[in-house]
């Protein structure tokens, strides 16, 4: 026989391993028999991902969500690295502030920077691999560093936050052109419920090895094996596939750019009314956020593993509540929705600060992840829904923008109030702030007829 013949009668061999499912296997000659792929084959045709690119880029979002979520979860403990490390309460608001400081100066500009680039996703994965790879940094500090390490580690976080304000910009153009208004809330609700599973995983694995080791040995260690979140994050948010954007409107040459744009805006009075309001909301919520482990470490005490417990309990919580919202939300509406969460969200703050022992905060805290799971959701897809439509990254730039006003100002006057006055002032004010941004969302009719809704 021939060594043509013998090659043409052997079975064939299917590109890349593919399990025969997926291929017509009653076109293979006769005597053909199936080859059970390789473990290796196996990992590449899931690494790859599902043949839609809808469903790749889906998927690429989850596992994405899953590497922040374990990355973030270990750096819940960087502020309280920083106060066991001495810090002082303003260092530690700072440390909360200066991303919202950077944001506030170039946020704008970084979303007009991005509505000119054909494709957002490279900088938005980079821009995300860089700012995980400074919880590494920090890690290494004190191996390299034996005065001022406080300080050192803020100054890494200072370097971090343009790639920050790029992600926060970047973030919801990519999301929102993923999912499509129709699949926004779902994919979304999916995505921080793995992430937050991810989070939760994080949270207690790092309380767990905190216990290990001796200070600072522990916590550089957890910080070291953030690394993990970061790669999985940067390998499968890079693949995200999304069409080119359109260029961006040319100037109409009729005024200053800031003339132009409010003249834009005028048109679009829900997504005024909504950056106004949710401004003040979220002043709250970022006033909150250096005072409460101040409030945990200096008044009650807690140990790293109370610490833990309380960051699962919350997003443990945020697991089941996205998935129950965004259904509530498909049923009721999502502006009922962002009223209840909003309302529910506001008394955090006020009970921690009437909290003298360690036992309710892990339950103040689920009962806080349950409503912010209902405000992240709803807040994020009227943000794209009232955005204006014609040059979008520009305008998610300028509402960016207040975001990180309200997330400087407010814990850089939450830690003032607690030095001049106390925590548990300082608390109650946060507390009072998100009832007034409640009020607001409420009396401006926030949410009322979304396109989302009608679209669905």
């Amino acid at each position: 026989m021939s060594r043509r013949a013998t090659s043409s009668t052997r079975p064939p061999r299917h590109p890349d391993g593919i399990p025969p499912g997926h291929w017509d296997e009653n076109q293979a000659p006769d005597g053909y028999q199936p080859r059970n792929p390789s473990l290796l084959e196996r990992s590449r045709h899931w690494l790859r991902g599902p043949d839609d690119l809808a469903a790749r880029n889906r998927q690429n979002v989850l596992i994405d969500g899953i590497g922040v979520g374990f990355a973030a979860g270990i750096g819940t403990f960087l502020s309280v690295f920083l106060v066991r490390l001495g810090a002082s309460s303003f260092m530690v608001g700072l440390l909360t502030a200066m991303p919202a400081l950077t944001g506030i100066l170039l946020a704008f500009q970084v979303g007009a920077f991005l509505s000119r680039q054909r494709q957002v996703v490279p900088w938005f994965s980079r821009a995300r691999l860089f700012v995980l790879s400074c919880y590494v940094l920090t890690g290494l500090v004190p191996y390299l560093f034996d005065q001022h390490v406080p300080e050192i580690i803020v100054g890494i976080w200072a370097l971090a936050t343009l790639p920050q304000t790029v992600v926060s910009v970047a973030f919801s153009v990519v999301m929102g052109q993923v999912a499509g208004p129709r699949g926004r809330v779902a994919l979304m609700s999916q995505r921080w419920s793995t992430l937050g599973l991810a989070n939760a995983l994080a949270v207690l694995l790092a309380g767990q090895l905190l216990q290990h080791w001796d200070f600072p040995l522990n916590y550089q260690i957890i910080f070291l094996i953030s690394a993990i979140g970061g790669l999985v994050s940067y390998s499968f948010s890079i693949r995200i596939s999304l069409p080119d954007q359109e260029a961006p409107p040319a100037p109409s040459g009729r005024g200053s750019p800031w003339r132009q744009e409010l003249g834009v805006l005028r048109q679009y009075p829900d997504f005024l009314r909504f950056t106004a309001s949710q401004f003040i909301f979220r002043a709250g919520l970022s006033m909150a956020m250096p005072l409460l482990p101040l409030y945990w470490v200096r008044e009650l005490k807690a140990s790293d593993m109370t610490i833990s417990f309380i960051n699962t309990a919350q997003t443990v919580v945020l697991l089941v509540a996205y998935l129950l919202w965004t259904r509530l939300a498909k049923r009721t509406g999502e502006r009922r929705v962002l009223l209840i969460c909003a309302f529910g969200a506001s008394f955090y703050p006020f009970l921690t600060a009437l909290t003298h022992s360690t036992g309710p905060l892990a339950i103040y805290a689920g009962i806080n992840g349950f409503f912010q799971a209902g405000v992240d959701l709803v807040f994020f897809d009227i943000m794209l829904d009232t955005c204006p439509p014609q040059n979008q990254a520009r305008y998610i730039g300028l509402y960016q923008t207040t975001v990180f006003t309200a997330m400087f100002l407010a814990p850089l006057t939450g830690t003032w109030l607690a030095d001049h006055f106390s925590l548990g002032w300082g608390l109650l004010i946060a507390s009072a702030l998100r009832l007034g941004g409640f009020v607001l969302l409420y009396l401006l009719g926030v949410g009322r007829g979304l396109k989302s809704e009608a679209a669905g």
